[in-house]
C-alpha cells in the first residue's frame, strides 16, 4: 500500500525483498528509493537501519541522485554481523518548501511580510522538536529576527538561511506526513565473505615422489604443510584443498582422463568414496585426521584459513551406494547412472538423486559439514552446486549458518546467469564467475559494471579465479608469461576476492589438445610434484608479482570492495583503465590487455570521480615500480608486455596544474 508520501522501488532488494541483501561488516553500499509527492511541495528522506538486537540506528540522510528523477539515495554501512533491516522513511519538508518560495518572493517584494511571518512560525515549530544541544537557540534566534519588522526583509530572510540554522534542521528536520517503506532484510557477514586471496593446491602432489619405473609416493598433509610458509609469503589468506577423501577404484581414470587406470594411478579426488570411507574420511595416503588437523593448525599459525572442497557425489565404491540406494538414479537396464555432460563422461562418479529422500540427504550433508567444521574448516568450496536442487542448498546453508554464521560457502557454478544469481540469493556467500572468459576491454567493462551494480552485488559476491584444474583459457595458452601477469593484475584489482591454482605462478600453459581448456598431464589424474626452489632460482616464476598484488590488496581498502568501481576512457581498445575508491583511498589501474605487443594510449580520467574538478591534477605513485607521476585529465601511457604490463597507481594528493598533458 502506498503511503501519504510514496516510497517506491527500494534497493537493494533481493527477489523483491523475499531474501536478504548481502553486505559485510563496515562495507559501504547504497540504499536508494523513488520518493515524491503531489504538487510542488518539497520532500526529504533518510535510511533507517536496525541492528540484530532490534536497536534503531540514527537515520542517514538521502539526497536526490539526479535532479528531476525523484530517485534518492544514501551510502550506509553496518558495523556488526547478523541480520539487520533497513527502511526508507520519507516526509514532506515544509521548511524546504517555504525556503524555495521565500527566496523568490521576498527579493521581489511579493507578500514579503506574510512570507516571513509564515517562515518564523515554521522555525518556531521546528525549534520545539530540537534539543538544546542540537541548536534550538540558533533556530529560535533566526525566528525572532524574521519577526522583527524594523529590519530589512532580505536580512530577515538571510537569518533563516544561516549555516547554524541549516545544521540544526539537518540534525532534527521538521517532518510532516511521514511515510515508510516496508523493512527489508540485510545479512551482514564477516569480511572474509567479501575479501580474500585464495590458493588451490593438491596435498598429494606436495612432497610426492615420482620416479620412472617405480610406484609413485603420494604427498601427505604433513609434506603439504611444508609448502604453506611459501603460500603465506605470497600473501594468500585462504588455502583451498580439493577433496581429500578416499578415492574409488571402479572405473578409475588414468592420466589425461584415460578410461583404463594402471595399478599406480591415484584416481580423481572427486570420485569420492571407497571401502575405507566416504565424505567424512581422509585418504589414507594423505595421513590421518590428526595430520589434517596439523595442516589446518599450521595454516592458522601463518594467518590463513583452510577451505575444503565439498563435492556431493560418489564413486561407485562409496558406502552410500549400498547404504542408500534410493539416493541414486537407475537407468533402464538397472545400472546406476554415472555423471555425464555430453560429450564428456564421468564413469567413475555417481551423481546424487535428491527427490526420493531430500530430507535424508540434507541431514547427512549437514552432518558431514559439521564434522569438518569440528576440525577447523570454516570455508567450503562447493563443487557443481548448479547440478543440485536450489532448495536443497537453501536448507543446508540456512541450517549451518543458523548456528555458525561465520561459515562461508563458495559456489563453483559456471552455468547460466539465472542459476548463478539464485544460488547467491539463497545463501552462498561467494560465487565463481565468467571472469576467465572475459578478456577484452568491452567484455571486462560490461561484466564488472554488471557485477558491481546494485542488483548483482546485493545477491552475488564474485571470486575471480584466474585458472582452475579444469580451466586453462586460450589467452593463457597463447600469451605466455605476460598473459599470466595481465590476468593476475586484473583479478587482484578488479575483485575483492581472487584465486590461483598452484602452478599459475610458474605460468604452466600446455593444453591437452588444441582448442581445449584441459591441462596436459592434469593434476586431477596424477601426482604433479613441482620443483619450486629451482623455479625461483631460474626466474621461472611470477610469485614476486603475486606477492606485490596481495600486499597492495591488504594495504588499500579500495581494493577490498566491489561496489565502487569506475571505468575511464582510453583511445586504444587494448588498454583498459579503472579506479576504485574507499574513504580517502583511491587506486587507479591501467592494463595492457595485449600480451604480445607494446601498446600506447591516452587515458582520459573522469576527474570528478577522483574528487577533482575537470582541470585539476593529482600525484600518483605506481605501486609496481615505485615511480611517481603527476596526472591530469589526459595522460599518455606506454605499456610493454613482460616489462611494464600495467600501472597500479595510488592517488597521493591533488597537485598544482602542470601546464601540459602529464605523461608516464
Amino acid at each position: 500500500m502506498i503511503g501519504r508520501i510514496p516510497v517506491l522501488d527500494v534497493r537493494p532488494a533481493v527477489d523483491c525483498g523475499v531474501r536478504p541483501a548481502k553486505a559485510v561488516v563496515d562495507e559501504v553500499f547504497e540504499v536508494s528509493a523513488t520518493v515524491f509527492r503531489e504538487g510542488h511541495e518539497a520532500v526529504a528522506a533518510h535510511v533507517v537501519l536496525r541492528d540484530p538486537s532490534g536497536r534503531t540506528r540514527p537515520g542517514v540522510p538521502m539526497r536526490e541522485l539526479a535532479p528531476g528523477t525523484d530517485r534518492w539515495g544514501a551510502r550506509v554501512s553496518a558495523d556488526a554481523e547478523g541480520r539487520w533491516t533497513y527502511t526508507v522513511e520519507a516526509w514532506s519538508d515544509p521548511v524546504a518548501s517555504w525556503r524555495a518560495a521565500a527566496q523568490i518572493k521576498v527579493p521581489a517584494g511579493i507578500d514579503a511580510e506574510l512570507v516571513l511571518l509564515e517562515g518564523a512560525l515554521l522555525l518556531e515549530r521546528a525549534a520545539a522538536r530540537i534539543p538544546k544541544k542540537d541548536g534550538r537557540a540558533d533556530v529560535l534566534a533566526a525566528a525572532a529576527v524574521m519577526r522583527d519588522e524594523e529590519q530589512p526583509a532580505e536580512e530577515r530572510l538571510a537569518a533563516s538561511l544561516a549555516a547554524p540554522v541549516d545544521a540544526a534542521l539537518a540534525r532534527k528536520p521538521l517532518r510532516e506526513l511521514v511515510s515508510a517503506s516496508k523493512p527489508l532484510a540485510l545479512r551482514v557477514e564477516r569480511k572474509r565473505a567479501l575479501f580474500g586471496s585464495w590458493y588451490e593446491l593438491f596435498p598429494r602432489s606436495e612432497g610426492a615422489i615420482v620416479e620412472e619405473g617405480r610406484p609413485p609416493v603420494s604427498g601427505t598433509f604433513r609434506t603439504a604443510a611444508e609448502r604453506l610458509p611459501a603460500v603465506a609469503a605470497m600473501g594468500f589468506d585462504v588455502v583451498y584443498l580439493p577433496p581429500v577423501h578416499p578415492i574409488g577404484t571402479t572405473y578409475r581414470k588414468g592420466p589425461n582422463n584415460t578410461l583404463s587406470a594402471g595399478s599406480w594411478d591415484p584416481g580423481v579426488p572427486w570420485a569420492i568414496g571407497s571401502p575405507e570411507g566416504g565424505h567424512d574420511a581422509v585418504h589414507p595416503d594423505l595421513g590421518t585426521l590428526e595430520d589434517f588437523d596439523h595442516f589446518v593448525g599450521r595454516a592458522r599459525e601463518l594467518g590463513m584459513e583452510v577451505a575444503l572442497d565439498f563435492a556431493l557425489q560418489c564413486s561407485p565404491d562409496h558406502p552410500w551406494v549400498e547404504k542408500h540406494p534410493e539416493w541414486f538414479r537407475r537407468r533402464a537396464d538397472g545400472t546406476v547412472a554415472y555423471a555425464e555432460n555430453p560429450p564428456k563422461k564421468y564413469q567413475d562418479i555417481y551423481p546424487v538423486h535428491f527427490d526420493a529422500d531430500m530430507a535424508g540427504i540434507v541431514e547427512e550433508t549437514v552432518r558431514v559439514l559439521r564434522h569438518w567444521m569440528e576440525h577447523g574448516v570454516r570455508v567450503f568450496r562447493v563443487d557443481n552446486p548448479h547440478t543440485k536442487p536450489v532448495v536443497f542448498w537453501e536448507k543446508v546453508i540456512a541450517e549451518i549458518n543458523r548456528a555458525d554464521p561465520d561459515v562461508i560457502f563458495l559456489a563453483e557454478a559456471f552455468t547460466r546467469p539465472a542459476m548463478m544469481r539464485t544460488l547467491g540469493a539463497v545463501g552462498f556467500q561467494q560465487s565463481y564467475t565468467y571472469f576467465t572468459w572475459r578478456n577484452t576491454k568491452q567484455e571486462l567493462t560490461e561484466y564488472l559494471t554488471e557485477l558491481s551494480g546494485p542488483v548483482a552485488a546485493a545477491a552475488m559476491r564474485p571470486n575471480f579465479f584466474v585458472n582452475t584444474p579444469d580451466i586453462l583459457h586460450a589467452y593463457l595458452q597463447k600469451g605466455g608469461r605476460p598473459a599470466f601477469e595481465v590476468r593476475a593484475v586484473l583479478a587482484a584489482t578488479l575483485s575483492p576476492t581472487w584465486g590461483v591454482y598452484a602452478g599459475y605462478e610458474l605460468c604452466e600453459n600446455t593444453p591437452l589438445r588444441e582448442g581445449g581448456e584441459e591441462y596436459l598431464d592434469s593434476e586431477k589424474y596424477q601426482l604433479r610434484p613441482r620443483d619450486w626452489a629451482a623455479a625461483e632460482r631460474e626466474g621461472r616464476t611470477i610469485a614476486p608479482l603475486i606477492t606485490t598484488l596481495n600486499r597492495l590488496r591488504r594495504r588499500h581498502p579500495a581494493l577490498q570492495q566491489l561496489r565502487d568501481i569506475h571505468f575511464h576512457e582510453t583511445d586504444n581498445d587494448q588498454v583498459i583503465a579503472y579506479s576504485k575508491h574507499s574513504g580517502s583511498d583511491s587506486v587507479l589501474v591501467v592494463v595492457n590487455l595485449d600480451p604480445h605487443h607494446t601498446q600506447e594510449a591516452t587515458v582520459s580520467l573522469d576527474m570528478p570521480v577522483l574528487g577533482l574538478d575537470r582541470h585539476g591534477s593529482l600525484a600518483v605513485r605506481d605501486e609496481l615500480t615505485g615511480d611517481t607521476y603527476h596526472w591530469g585529465r589526459a595522460n599518455y601511457v606506454r605499456l610493454e608486455p613482460g616489462r611494464a604490463p600495467a600501472h597500479v597507481l595510488v592517488v597521493l594528493r591533488p597537485s598544482p596544474p602542470t601546464g601540459g598533458s602529464p605523461t608516464t
